[in-house]
């Protein structure tokens, strides 16, 4: 784990991404592409975009690998991590961490294929785990606890809107305990999801009578410690498409579900993290 100051804008937006998986013909080059032209335009209004890349930036499967097939994966690593720096080239002063990842983890024997990837875009490395402080000059804005991400997240039943509750419920519990941070996100299922804060109607007494206020209206983002229900979770999809035309990949052979092919997007306006987008493509 590393731990990071980042002196931040007032107004800024922050792109959630991750799992690009490049060396697999499964990877989603056009939803990359149109994430980057986005991370170099205007969102909602403001110019100031940033980025947490949660890792596995190359598929990292060789001859070698009982993944191989042949057909999807590239089994030139050299290749695949040239690639995987020249498509951050443009968007490498934005990038504020990128995370490992357990695909380029496999190959340590060749060395840290993420750190170099880094090192040659001047990054920081952000090993599986990390903390980073958004500050204004001397003042916290927020924690935000960014990690590749651990397990699967799945839900097999029948009713859709049980079952993607229940992922978020699964993305929470999974989260929580690691940091205090009040924005906390991963990668490495490839699932798409957003956990807002849940507000709680509280009744306190005051002077002679009673009062109501919901829990939320009195958070501080900066605080020491923030109650888990108020926090924000997410996982920050992926660019592997799980079905393609003509090939099978380890995924579908495995029987995984198709997935949702995107990233997230927090929006911070007035040094406060105000919403987060899920962009589909």
């Amino acid at each position: 784990m590393k731990i990071f100051n980042k002196q931040m804008p007032d107004n800024f937006n922050l792109f959630l991404f991750g799992d690009d998986h490049m060396g697999s013909i499964l990877r989603s080059d056009d939803g990359w592409n149109s994430m980057i032209d986005q991370i170099l335009s205007k969102y909602d209004g403001c110019k100031n975009n940033y980025c947490v890349d949660s890792g596995d930036c190359i598929e990292a499967i060789q001859i070698d690998d009982p993944r191989y097939d042949g057909v999807t994966t590239e089994g030139n690593i050299i290749k695949q991590i040239d690639d995987a720096v020249k498509c951050r080239e443009a968007i490498k002063d934005k990038i504020l961490v990128i995370m490992e990842g357990n695909h380029p983890l496999k190959l340590w024997r060749f060395g840290n294929i993420t750190e170099k990837v880094c090192e040659r875009l001047g990054v920081d490395y952000g090993t599986w785990s990390c903390i980073i402080n958004y500050k204004h000059k001397k003042s916290l804005m927020f924690k935000h606890f960014a990690a590749h991400g651990f397990s699967s997240i799945n839900s097999n039943v029948d009713d859709p809107i049980r079952r993607k509750a229940n992922m978020k419920i699964s993305l929470k519990r999974m989260l929580r305990e690691k940091s205090n941070a009040y924005l906390s996100s991963m990668g490495h299922t490839h699932k798409l999801l957003i956990s807002k804060p849940e507000s709680s109607l509280v009744i306190t007494d005051h002077k002679s009578s009673t009062k109501q206020f919901y829990s939320g209206d009195v958070v501080k983002q900066n605080a020491a410690y923030t109650h888990p229900d108020l926090r924000w979770y997410v996982n920050t999809g992926s660019f592997y498409r799980t079905y393609a035309i003509g090939v099978s990949g380890y995924a579908e052979i495995k029987g995984y579900n198709p997935i949702e092919i995107g990233y997230c997007i927090a929006k911070i306006r007035d040094r406060k993290l105000v919403d987060i987008d899920k962009i589909v493509l």
